[in-house]
């Protein structure tokens, strides 16, 4: 049997087969989302091609790599935004009625950017990137992603959920 045609499919179907799959075989799918802000305070978020609303960027952790170097690329292709610096470990969120798409176990960490370019490079899944002062964020954010960003937005330990 040839998967020759597989190869030929778009990156964004391959990533609605990686969410059929997970939703098969019925694993929690593990994710890491930043809390990312630039020197100046600004929050960086995105706006969802499947939703239209606000969340922080992020997304899954693919087999092989680890947390750091999934907010590394997930911001990349989400925001074209570079991590200066890792902070803090906001918290582990794992509540399994939180997105209602599939059970995850959400990592989130304080990220300082860089985002002199914001270019989203998937338009079928992130729409634009923008920089928000505290009080301009448009929230309700998308997918239960508020408090994630209130506990970042917060000095306090972390959250274990």
């Amino acid at each position: 049997m040839s998967f020759a045609p597989l190869a030929r499919l778009p990156r964004s179907a391959w990533s609605i087969l990686r969410e059929l799959a997970r939703h098969a075989l019925h694993h929690p799918v593990v994710g890491v989302l930043a809390a990312a802000r630039t020197r100046d305070g600004r929050w960086l978020l995105v706006r969802r091609s499947d939703t239209g609303t606000w969340a922080p960027p992020g997304g899954t952790v693919e087999w092989g790599e680890t947390i750091s170097s999934t907010l590394v690329r997930e911001l990349a292709e989400e925001t074209g935004a570079r991590v200066l610096r890792v902070g803090r470990v906001v918290g582990v969120y794992s509540r399994p009625d939180r997105d209602p798409r599939f059970h995850a176990v959400t990592v989130v960490v304080e990220v300082e950017v860089d985002a002199a370019s914001l270019h989203p490079s998937n338009p079928l899944e992130i729409r634009e990137a923008r920089l928000f002062d505290a009080d301009g964020i448009p929230w309700p954010l998308a997918f239960g992603c508020d408090d994630f960003l209130r506990d970042a937005m917060k000095d306090a330990p972390a959250v274990l959920e």
